[in-house]
This record gives structure tokens, sequence and C-alpha cells, in this order.
């Protein structure tokens, strides 16, 4: 069964609250990726919405805006959806019978013409169907179809036609001689009878709805020609009288007999942690599955959540499962490729890991599009040249290495722009709040850190202009508590960094935040502000001080 982005493919992703180095990563390395082996499509995405400067390169490029994927647990996409093929309403229950023994299963799934599902019909529900047999009138209360009886019987048709003919009266054996036929059959009963003239005649007489002749029983000129002046149907069957009893029944549309209230069915998208504890609550053993159309796919089954396919994922720009999309822990991780902190990621077997201490993962990516021999085009050239500008602040960041610079040149010459130029751009649109909310801001480039069991947040804009960074902070300061409260985190700093001065304003957030702040980096605190000279790296100046600091003021319960 394939669905949109399953086990076919490859999801490369960077961290949640994307900045433009995990988007550009991404996507750039998937490029690479079907370039260089093409066995399994690499499908770039993004784990949160875009903020502006990432928004401003990718539109420049002419790029496609990756597709959000916030969570890689299980889904049912992921397992083997059985395509059993659903059926009519007016279905026979023997024909439905003998598909379920046919295919080894116990429930089928009833469809409109639109693939809409109607309902289920299970074995269960046919065997109490097999128990209304007794009932005469239990082709007329289902509304059987004369070509339904045709079907179950093997019948042909002798005289009339059957065409939208539908049972109306009883079913009865006219076993006798003719005097008990005439008194037992009424006007449009269905009657079946051996090879007797003078029954056949009498049911006819007593303007029977249908007559079945059973064994292939030769028909008399006359009673052939009042049946159709009377307007009889005439079937005939190679079954006895007996076995057309027994057998009429299940003529009957399995529609009547379908269930069709609290129906349980899954999506593709439905969690397979979901599904099975609603699997184990019930007793159905086989479910619909509907796509986002609500048309049907198929049946899943507990079995089928044995055989589970993980979904496969490459990791960019980060390698902590505190940033990265729900349900990593659930999936297959095949790649890192990353420039932070190692932060304690376990896989459970052995995955590509490269990890280098340079200013942006697309510094690495671009050396490996060198060490495979692919010069990356006009389009992959941008945007890594982006991410690299984006990540060291146009080389001002103390975490900038020489091979940041020399790709960035690189880039620069197969994008067709002028570095400086096209940096003031990005980080004009970058910066402009404009119609943004705290909220939107504040989650632009925002991560999530831990050590001595106190998890802390810490988000960073980086502006060209004074107009723009004082805009933002206006909006953000008062939107910090609220961030902090809603994840449970202990504290929350905002860094927002003025590139052409390397400063960095420092907004906190939380009981003796500013204690932290203040023996990170010896500076004074005020109104929830500090004031950082010189700071502008959060991987390399700001995380390893937090880090250190909240480790040692904890071990000596400063933070109480």
């Amino acid at each position: 069964m394939k669905t949109e982005l399953n086990r076919h493919h490859i999801h490369v992703i960077g961290h949640q609250h994307p900045d433009t180095d995990s988007i550009c990563a991404a996507i750039a390395y998937a490029n690479l990726k079907n370039q260089v082996e093409g066995n399994k499509e690499c499908v770039p995405c993004r784990a949160g919405n875009l903020n502006r400067e990432t928004e401003f390169v990718l539109d420049r490029f002419k790029v496609p805006v990756p597709r959000l994927l916030m969570d890689v647990s299980p889904q049912i996409r992921d397992v083997d959806i059985r395509e059993m093929e659903g059926v009519k309403g007016n279905m026979t229950l023997r024909r439905a019978w003998m598909a379920m023994r046919d295919e080894k299963i116990d429930t089928l799934c009833i469809l409109d013409d639109e693939k809409h599902l109607q309902g289920v019909i299970t074995v269960k529900d046919i065997a109490t169907a097999n128990m209304d047999s007794l009932d005469p009138y239990v082709l007329s209360k289902t509304h059987t179809s004369y070509k339904n009886i045709m079907e179950t019987l093997e019948a042909s048709v002798v005289v009339g036609s059957v065409e939208n003919k539908y049972a109306e009266g009883r079913i009865i054996v006219g076993s006798g001689n003719a005097e008990a036929v005439e008194r037992a059959v009424s006007k449009g009963d269905i009657v079946i009878v051996a090879n007797r003239s003078e029954s056949q005649l009498a049911a006819i007489e007593m303007e029977a709805g249908c007559i079945i002749v059973c064994a292939n029983a030769k028909l008399s000129r006359t009673v052939c020609m009042l049946a159709e002046e009377k307007g009889v149907v005439v079937l005939t069957t190679a079954n006895s009288t007996y076995v057309a009893g027994q057998m009429i029944s299940q003529a009957a549309p399995i529609g009547f007999y379908m269930t069709k209230e609290g129906l349980i069915n899954f999506t593709p998208d439905t969690s397979v942690e979901q599904a099975s504890k609603i699997m184990a609550s019930v007793r159905y053993r086989y479910f619909p599955v509907l796509d986002a159309d609500g048309c049907y796919m198929g049946v899943v089954s507990r079995r089928n959540m044995m055989n589970l396919h993980r979904k496969q994922v490459i990791m960019v720009d980060h390698n902590e499962m505190s940033q990265a999309v729900e349900g990593m822990n659930q999936a297959d991780l095949l790649e890192i490729i990353d420039h932070h902190r190692i932060g304690g990621t376990e896989t459970d077997g052995p995955v590509h890991f490269r990890n280098e201490p340079v200013g942006c993962t697309c510094t690495i990516i671009n050396a490996m599009y060198q060490e495979n021999g692919i010069k990356p085009d006009k389009k992959m050239a941008g945007l890594m040249l982006s991410a690299i500008l984006s990540d060291t602040l146009m080389f001002r960041s103390p975490t900038c290495t020489m091979l940041d610079k020399a790709a960035a040149k690189e880039l620069a010459e197969i994008a067709g722009v002028d570095i400086e130029e096209y940096g003031d751009a990005m980080f004009g649109a970058g910066g402009d709040v404009t119609g943004k909310t705290a909220e939107e801001i504040f989650n632009g480039d925002y991560k999530v850190f831990g050590t001595a069991d106190i998890q802390f947040g810490v988000g960073q804009g980086s502006y060209m202009t004074e107009k723009n960074r004082k805009a933002s902070e206006k909006l953000v300061g008062p939107y910090l508590e609220t961030a902090r409260e809603k994840q449970g985190l202990r504290f929350v700093f905002y860094m927002f960094t003025d590139v052409r001065t390397s400063t960095t304003e420092l907004l906190l957030n939380g009981k003796n935040a500013d204690k932290v702040i203040r023996k990170a980096f010896h500076v004074d605190v005020k109104d929830g502000m500090a004031v950082l000279p010189g700071i502008v790296s959060r991987k390399k100046q700001m995380i390893p001080a937090l880090l250190t600091t909240i480790k040692e003021l904890a071990s000596e319960n400063e933070l109480d």
C-alpha cells in the first residue's frame, strides 16, 4: 500500500523551531543523497514553521517549502495494510461467506460507488443471518432481488424477466399435491417445486411471484405458457428441493445485516499506539482504513501491528532528542550530520555520525558534495550559502572557521550573489517583525537543553538594525514567562544579537535565572535583562557557559 511519505522514503529533518541552517541542510542533504544513492528517495522535512529569514531564502532561490513533519512515531501507514477488496451491499450472504473463506478473513467492508464505507459484515453476522433462515418472509424483509436468488441457486431464467424484481412474499416448498399447493401459496410467493406439473401449475394459478423448478426438471409447454400469461417468473436449478430450500435464504443481501453504527476505522495517520489500544478494547479482528477523503484503502488487524516498518530518519543540524521531532525513539535513525555538542543521543544500532567543529551544518554538507564529485546547482549553492551566513552571523561568530569562509566564497560564486549585499538583505528580512506575534518571534530559532535534571530553553534572534532588535525585544519580553510555564522549564533565555556590534541583549525568566547569568558571564542583570558584549554564538559561547554554571549551582543547592 503506497501512501505519502511512508516507508518508501527517508525523512531528512532538522530540529524543532528550525532556523535557516536546519531547513537548508535538510534540503541540500536530501538532494545529495538522492543523487549519490537513490535506492530510497530522501525527502526534506521541517519540524516547525519557517522564520522570515528562511522564508526569504527559499523564495530568493525558488525552492519549495519542505513538508511539515512533527512526529515520526509509527502510524498505520507504517504497517502492511491488507488490500482486501471492498464489496457492495447487494452481495449475497452466500457469496460473502465464500469470499471470507477464500481470503481467510472474517470481515468484509461494504462500500458505496464512491468507495465510502457503508458498513462491515463479519462471520458472526452471517451466522446470525442463517439463524433467521427459518423465517419464510426473510427474502421480502431483506429486499432480496431475483438476481441474488438466481446467483445463489445457480439458476437460469426460463420464463419472464428478473430485472428490477424483488421478493415480495414468503418462501414456500411446494412438495405436496396440487390441492395442498393451492392452499399454501399466496400472490407474490416464491415457490420451490420439483418435477410435478400439477404442482407447478397450481403455484402459477395462485399467482406466485416466482417458481423455482429443481433438479433441472423439464417444463411442459402448458406450464411455460401459463406462467407467461400470469406474469410468473420461472427459474430452473440443478439443486434438489431440499438443497434449494436450505440455500435460498443465503440470497439475502449483506447490506441488510451489516453493522452501520459505531464503526471503528483508522486513517494512515492514526498512531499505532492509539490503534493498538482501540483494538485491544473490542472483539473485532479487522478494522477498515480510510484515506483523507474517507475512501476505503484496506483493513488492518492486530497481526499487522507485529509487522511494523519504522520510519527512517536522517537528523541534520542537531543530535539531541530534546530538540528532535516527537517519536524519534520509535524511528530508525540512519545518520546524523551536525556541528553542535554531542548531547547524549542513544541509538539501537550503529549510525553514520558526522560531527565537525565548524560554524554551520551546511559547511559539512558542502564538503560532502565535493567528496562525492558533485557540484551543487545554483539553488543548492544559494541555500547552503544562506545557512553559513546565518549561522556565522556573516563570519562574526566565534564559531566561524576558515572552512566556513572558504565554503561561503565558493557557494556565492555558484549562486551568483555578492556576499555582503545578499547577507544584508537576508538579515534585514529576518529581522522584520511587522505583523508577527510574540510567539512567532520566540519560536523562530529556539532550542531546549538540559543538565543536572534542569531543563531550560534558549532562543536567538539576529538583527542588522537596532530598530528591528528593539521591536522584537518589546514583543518577546512579556512572553517569556508564558513560554516557560507552557513548556514546564526551569529557565528561559532569549538572545537578541546585534550583528553589526557583536553584542547580545539577553532576556531571562525563571527563579534564580539572574543568579545563573551573573555567575556565568560576570555581568549585572537589571529588570530581567543582561547586556553581553562580544557574545553572539549560542552554541559556542552561551550554551557551554549555561550548562557549566547551572550544574555547579545545582550541586551547591543554590537554585532551590
